[in-house]
């Protein structure tokens, strides 16, 4: 098998449900994917059908009632939360709609963050921190805050800290919704080429079918199951 038919990201026959009331409420009802390495994939659909909830499910932030997901073939659910949270650090960045920045820490502590979790020192950890935040139009505020950047450079940021782990895995949920025409298409411009540079798999949940057609494939989550988008 070559690298780049390596299996990423697994879903199988994952089913999420929600009570209202007395009622319960099915959003994903045996949700099947399979994404290769460095594969760009975009998940759409109407608002409610559930694409953000099963993005939290492929990256272990919320747990399927039925089914399973296998980041690089090992499983997420069925293990401790600090077992999950070791998987995602190691082989999962997420980028939302969003920042998550963290307002007491500058660009570059908030870029290096996930590698003072993995108890990186933190000299290394800036280091590479400033490395990237060049690589993104950034090197002349790493030491800002967020709330001295701008929108765009914000994004920009968080798609740096996603990033700074170099994972098989990007989740991003709408990450160009927050912006304008100009800065999103700057921070998607940005996604899609450090995704090429690092070989990294992408999983994009989106409303915008202009963003999605630029993915190597297209899915509708429909009635709770992901089906081609018939272009």
């Amino acid at each position: 098998m070559t690298d780049q038919e390596r299996m990423v990201l697994q879903c199988r026959g994952v089913v999420r449900r929600f009570s209202e009331g007395d009622s319960v409420l099915e959003v994903l009802s045996g949700v099947d994917l399979e994404v290769r390495a460095a594969e760009r994939v975009a998940i759409i659909g109407v608002s409610g059908s559930g694409k953000t909830t099963l993005l939290q499910i492929m990256g272990g932030l919320d747990d399927p009632d039925e089914g399973e997901v296998f980041v690089d073939g090992r499983a997420m659910h069925g293990s401790n939360e600090l077992s999950k949270g070791e998987l995602r650090n190691r082989y999962i960045g997420f980028v939302y709609q969003f920042h998550h920045l963290l307002p007491e820490f500058s660009a570059e502590e908030n870029v290096a963050m996930p590698l003072l979790i993995r108890r990186e020192s933190k000299p290394a950890a800036l280091d590479k921190a400033r490395d990237l935040l060049a690589r993104v139009g950034l090197g002349e505020r790493l030491t800002h805050k967020p709330g001295e950047l701008s929108g765009g450079e914000r994004q920009r940021a968080a798609v740096a800290r996603a990033l700074i782990t170099r994972p098989q895995l990007v989740l991003a949920d709408e990450p160009t919704g927050n912006l304008d025409a100009g800065n999103g298409e700057h921070v998607l411009n940005l996604m899609l080429e450090l995704n090429q540079e690092l070989q990294t798999s992408l999983v994009i949940v989106t409303h915008d079918h202009s963003i999605a057609a630029r993915m190597d494939r297209m899915l509708v989550l429909e009635n709770g199951r992901l089906r081609p988008y018939e272009r």
